[in-house]
């Protein structure tokens, strides 16, 4: 089930991902579905799960459309959702020249003026590991900076202005951000924005099943991606730190062989070890 709602729709280009770097992530979905077809045995709905229930044999999930499915395993690969800093004008450079993820975008804005923006140590965090990519940072926390004194003496060692007023809007034209417009003194001008603020969970799942979870929000996994409830399993951003596409396809893989050995183990009644073992050698 898919509704299409994906964390990076609103990138012009997809990262990191080996022989498919820069593909819009549009394109990369359609070559992956269509890849797909060619498995009879695999159905895609472009429908959303609105509930889960565990019951007996596993889980029965309920669709928008009224229509419900049962099946001994669940896995989920619904990411997060990152809650865009309240800007006015933001919306028109998200995924373009505002970003959230430096390892997605931050080779692409190399040598630019860059600003960041959050605030705490988190945020003064951000903006020095921005200085791999540009020398040109700033940091606007949009109110008080909420700065440890030890990281702000780090941002003044490397000479990275803070910014703590609020920000009025964003200026730029066809997605290219060109300015920040301060509510107090000169505009910035900066030709990309890297916000570090707050994300949730894509899908209520987990927390419905009383899954664990790390204290940073993320779905606690263990091995292939299991989690503390049998038979559910959450694989790529929602619970992992390394939020990348080709780690969530990763742990996609993993969950899949964990899966299919747990599915060959319950149909031929073989202990777990076998299950495994026959797992591991194909």
């Amino acid at each position: 089930m898919d509704t299409g709602r994906q964390r990076n729709r609103c990138s012009l280009a997809m990262h990191g991902y080996l022989t498919r770097d820069g593909i819009p992530p549009q394109d990369f979905l359609g070559y992956a579905r269509q890849e797909l077809t060619v498995y009879e045995t695999v159905t895609l709905r472009s429908v959303a799960a609105t509930g889960a229930e565990q019951v007996t044999d596993g889980f029965l999930v309920t669709f928008s459309d009224g229509t419900t499915a049962e099946a001994p395993t669940l896995l989920v690969a619904t990411g997060v959702v990152d809650e865009l800093p309240d800007i006015e004008g933001i919306g028109e450079f998200y995924g373009r020249s505002v970003h959230h993820c430096p390892y997605c975008d931050g080779w692409e804005h190399r040598d630019e003026p860059i600003a960041v923006y959050g605030h705490g140590e988190h945020a003064a965090n951000y903006a020095l590991g921005m200085m791999q990519w540009s020398r040109d940072v700033v940091l606007c926390t949009g109110g008080p900076a909420q700065l440890p004194a030890d990281a702000r003496a780090s941002l003044d060692r490397w000479g990275i202005p803070v910014h703590e007023e609020a920000i009025v809007r964003l200026e730029g034209a066809d997605g290219r951000l060109e300015r920040i417009i301060l509510k107090h003194g000169a505009p910035l001008e900066r030709t990309a924005l890297f916000f570090c603020t707050d994300q949730r969970q894509g899908s209520s799942f987990a927390a419905h099943f009383g899954t664990q979870f790390t204290r940073e929000g993320a779905v606690k996994t263990g091995k292939a991606e299991r989690t503390s409830i049998p038979g559910f399993y959450v694989a790529g951003d929602a619970s992992k730190d390394a939020q990348l596409v080709i780690v969530a396809a990763a742990e996609g893989a993993e969950a899949a062989i964990a899966i299919n050995t747990e599915l060959t183990r319950r149909d031929l009644a073989i202990g777990p070890r076998a299950g495994e073992a026959a797992a591991t050698e194909r």
